[in-house]
């Protein structure tokens, strides 16, 4: 009897289940598939949770590019503001300079006939004179030469104030044309700060395009993820219910089998003793050898090797028996799995191999490069170092050498000289002055009066100065702590280093001494509060 699933029943007692899948296989293949079942749910539910991280990220991106966009418009609308207050403020200096201009016509004007006047009243003073020496009458003489000289007086100070009126507008015309220049400047530069905002604008704008795009293809991701996990819970519940029907049906068809089997067996021994030894045997034989042709079949499909290699493949010779069948086909199940767990063969494996070697050479091709840069950089900032020192070293000797001589000459006497401590690393060492005024030990700078410590600071500006001349140096009261004849040798030696080094020395004093030897001197005044001007000294 042989039914459509291949199994067979035969008059001698031989029967064959056939080649399907036992009972614990088929458990065994659905856990396997609950398991990645659960393992795929496990994965949809980290991608989602990383899918509404990204939507969360790419909210909080989509709100930092609002709040630049507001303020890139807020700081387009201050540069606009500043823009137009800077035309208005533009507009009423030019306003100004019309005026400024207009006003030093008319003083020029007034000028003019200040000095017309001047010259008439010079002419009727002279005329007077005449006059005087004229008349018998000296009395009246003297009084007219008298109201002469008072009208020349006044006239003198009406040019005065008349030529301070031109000088002064001359400076405001000045301040108001540098005033333009530098709010051209200013609006230039606005200019090209309103550009670079509506360019960023323009790319934040862009940028939150792409990211509510994002966001909206973002958005659609969890309902998606939630229908397939809904889609794979019924699949997993169906595939559970179909392995309970399958495990029911298949006891059930056991119980059968046992039954029909043992139904089978009692008939077949009952046949068996009415018919002849002899055909019994030969059925037995044709049995076994079709058992045999079986099981070599069967041993071909699923090891894939012919039956005499069994003993190869087991680890012993084919001749020896295992002795315990059961160990031998527990092996065989066990190599089945582990050859049905490596998974098909990757054929794209020799090209992958391909490309990581290239991109291995690569990469080491780059390290090499890296590594002979780092080397070159290296060299060079060792190179630098050695040329840095070298140079400090000369300049510090140069510096060390004037410093000594110019207080030798400021002190009248005296020896000093430049350290450096803390390193011997002339980048990292520290730089300590000592002094030694006539008639004292060598000490520290700390160590001395103000007036020896401010000496020794001018000595030292001035040994950087002839070290490294420059052409212009401004003294802000640095004669203040000095005495006299200190006060003399500094005025001496800033005029020997001006001659020497082309140096413009610009002195800001009160000493009567500095103020004696200077080739120009500038009086400053303040006639109003938070108002300075140029007054002329006699």
């Amino acid at each position: 009897l042989v039914d459509r699933d291949g199994r067979l029943w035969r008059w001698d007692g031989y029967v064959s289940i056939g080649s399907g899948p036992s009972l614990a296989a088929e458990h065994l293949r659905h856990g396997n598939r609950l398991a990645a079942l659960d393992s795929e749910i496990a994965t949809v539910r980290t991608d989602a949770l990383a899918a509404e991280s990204g939507a969360a990220a790419a909210r909080a991106e989509r709100q930092k590019a609002q709040d630049a966009g507001k303020s890139a418009r807020q700081g387009l609308s201050d540069t606009e503001a500043a823009l137009a207050r800077a035309r208005a403020e533009e507009a009423e200096i030019g306003r100004r300079a019309l005026t400024t201009q207009t006003r030093l016509a008319a003083a020029v004007d007034l000028l003019e006939r200040v000095g017309a006047d001047l010259a008439e009243v010079a002419a009727q003073a002279a005329e007077a004179e005449r006059d005087l020496a004229a008349l018998p009458e000296a009395q009246s003489a003297r009084a007219a030469l008298d109201q002469a000289r008072t009208a020349a007086a006044e006239a003198r100070r009406g040019d005065a104030d008349a030529r301070a009126a031109v000088e002064r507008l001359n400076h405001e015309a000045a301040r108001r044309r540098e005033r333009l220049a530098s709010i051209d400047l200013e609006e230039h530069a606005w200019r090209k700060r309103s550009t670079d905002a509506v360019g960023q604008q323009a790319a934040l704008t862009e940028r939150r395009k792409a990211v509510e795009a994002e966001i909206a293809s973002l958005a659609a991701r969890p309902a998606a993820i939630a229908v397939e996990s809904e889609a794979l819970g019924t699949t997993i519940a169906d595939a559970a219910a179909s392995c309970r029907r399958s495990a029911d049906a298949l006891a059930v068809g056991e119980h059968q089998l046992r039954e029909a089997v043992d139904a089978s067996r009692a008939a077949d021994q009952a046949l068996a003793e009415a018919r002849e030894r002899l055909a019994r045997l030969e059925g037995l034989r044709d049995g076994a050898t079709e058992g045999l042709a079986r099981l070599a079949r069967e041993i071909r499909e699923r090891v894939g090797v012919a039956p005499e290699a069994l003993g190869e493949l087991a680890g012993g010779p084919m001749d020896e028996r295992p002795l315990d069948p059961s160990e031998t086909a527990a092996r065989l199940e066990r190599l089945t799995r582990e050859r049905d767990g490596m998974g098909p063969v990757n054929l794209m494996a020799e090209t992958e191999a391909a490309e990581v070697e290239l991109r291995v050479t690569e990469l080491r091709r780059e390290r090499a490069e890296l590594t002979e840069a780092i080397a070159r950089l290296r060299h060079g900032i060792a190179a630098l170092d050695r040329e840095v020192r070298q140079r400090l070293t000369v300049a510090f000797e140069q510096l060390d050498r004037h410093f000594a001589e110019l207080f030798t000459r400021l002190f009248g006497g005296g020896k000093a000289q430049l350290r450096l401590v803390d390193n011997d690393d002339p980048l990292a060492a520290g730089l300590e002055i000592m002094g030694s005024p006539p008639g004292k030990k060598l000490q520290s700078l700390s160590l001395l009066s103000g007036g020896e410590q401010a000496l020794t600071a001018l000595a030292l500006l001035f040994a950087a100065f002839l070290t490294n001349p420059a052409p212009v140096c401004v003294l802000d009261e640095v004669d203040a702590p000095l005495d006299d004849a200190n006060v003399d040798r500094f005025c001496t030696l800033v005029g020997e280093i001006a001659d020497t080094t082309g140096t413009r020395f610009l002195v800001v004093t009160h000493h009567r001494i500095t103020m004696a030897r200077v080739d120009r001197l500038f009086g400053v005044t303040m006639a109003e509060r938070g108002i300075s001007q140029l007054v002329s000294v006699d």
